[in-house]
């Protein structure tokens, strides 16, 4: 993995533009992700219902992976039921979450009749369509340990093409704190009702810009710059020697007078070489 620690955001992001490919290559030919890949292929057609893909842990471990839903993979019990229930229906498990991961991954899996048929399984084209997501999913979530803004500025590239209307954002964390500081928006909005802070965005942004990719573009530049902004500032104000700066200036006259050191006029032949080492 291509080392990104200690970067601002906008300079690893140019860097990880300029590999992505390769690196992208790299995490799929890697020994534990192929065997995953193999496995995954091998096994997924013989699965008709979603019963049997969370008991099949090859295949379950790696689309809930693939679909940034590790954090969940222990409750197979509750993926089984959202993958059995009927999205038609208002009241059903699936329309009642409020995680926008469980709906793209419930749209993406295909279940129909509770759960009970699946017919994309033994397509190698959806089968292909969900290594490539998964790839991209492991290479995201890489980035993102070393920079956290950088992971959400690749996710929010990831997600915005799928994007139809406001709901989808907000009900996202990411994607709703991206767009919260690309528009200035508080973060205290969040308290507000859900239709209500889609009333907000809708009357600062037409939300059919995102399928421009130059326009998702400029999103992100202003994301990484506004967060590297902000993140200095917030480190700069945790400096020790600007706390004691600032001590200093409240306890005294309330005006900070920095000293003047004259370098010309010091002496610099007392720190020559044979003065020093004899």
């Amino acid at each position: 993995m291509l080392s990104i620690s200690g970067m601002s955001s906008q300079l690893a992001l140019k860097l990880l533009d300029a590999t992505q490919t390769r690196e992208l290559q790299v995490i799929q030919d890697g020994p534990a992700n192929a065997r995953a890949i193999q496995k995954f292929k091998d096994q997924v057609a013989s699965i008709t219902n979603a019963k049997d893909l969370v008991k099949n842990y090859d295949v379950y471990s790696f689309v809930m992976q693939a679909y940034n839903l590790k954090d969940q993979m222990f409750g197979k019990a509750m993926i089984q039921k959202i993958l059995e229930s009927d999205k038609s229906q208002t009241g059903s498990l699936i329309n009642k979450m409020t995680d926008s991961r469980f709906t793209t991954f419930y749209d993406a899996m295909g279940f129909t009749a509770n759960g009970t048929q699946n017919s994309n399984f033994a397509d190698p084209t959806w089968q292909d369509k969900v290594v490539q997501r998964f790839v991209q999913q492991t290479y995201i979530n890489d980035e993102a340990k070393q920079n956290a803004t950088v992971g959400v500025a690749l996710e929010f590239r990831q997600k915005a093409p799928l994007v139809k209307s406001w709901y989808d954002i907000l009900k996202d964390k990411n994607m709703g704190s991206f767009m919260r500081r690309v528009l200035n928006v508080p973060d205290a909005v969040v308290n507000q009702p859900l239709d209500k802070q889609v009333g907000i965005f809708q009357q600062k942004y037409a939300i059919t810009k995102l399928q421009n990719p130059a326009e998702v573009q400029t999103l992100v530049q202003k994301y990484v710059i506004m967060s590297d902004v902000q993140n200095a500032a917030a480190t700069l104000a945790n400096n020790p020697a600007v706390s004691l700066i600032t001590d200093a200036v409240n306890s005294g006259s309330g005006a900070y007078v920095p000293a003047t050191l004259d370098i010309s006029a010091i002496n610099m032949s007392a720190f020559s070489a044979s003065k020093l080492y004899g």
